[in-house]
């Protein structure tokens, strides 16, 4: 698992008969959050999240219904991580090279095309970064506080 990311309500999957992508949603957990500081919308996914599992249920028409509408319902996850287990609902987590079964598809015929997961810097992370790093990523960040302070002061009298 060294380089898997774990997967996160929000994660975009796609169907090999499928045209469109859908966003996965977590309904079987409500308490287990992971790169989320506020713990509000990314949920861990597991193995577990089965049935009527994404946003719009549907990845547009289906090759294998004639290109009839898609109707999604996850019946199984293969691939998931063995080692870390949510105890709200038993599940083990899914990692970004999980596959979805469907019974239309077939098995693994649902890809993760991305985890979710996005970086959300704090504060903290910025006061923890070494200046030279910041400066270089985010140039136009004003590191020193004072300095930005009186750059405004002066622009007030400039006026």
């Amino acid at each position: 698992m060294s380089s898997k990311h774990l997967v996160c309500q929000g994660a975009i999957c796609k169907c090999n008969f499928g045209i469109l992508p859908d966003t996965l949603k977590v309904k079987t957990q409500s308490r287990h959050y992971i790169n989320d500081k506020d713990a509000t919308t990314k949920l861990t996914a597991t193995h577990q999240d089965l049935g009527k599992t994404f946003e719009n249920n549907s990845f547009g028409s289906c090759s294998k219904l004639k290109n009839k509408p898609c109707q999604v319902i996850v019946t199984e996850w293969s691939g998931y991580y063995e080692k870390i287990r949510i105890e709200d609902n038993n599940g083990k987590v899914l990692l970004e090279d999980s596959k979805a079964t469907c019974p239309i598809g077939g098995k693994d015929c649902i890809t993760i095309i991305n985890h979710g997961q996005i970086v959300e810097l704090s504060p903290q992370n910025i006061k923890n970064a070494r200046p030279e790093v910041i400066t270089e990523l985010c140039p136009f960040i004003n590191l020193d506080e004072d300095e930005e302070i009186e750059e405004e002061d002066e622009d007030i009298v400039k006026l």
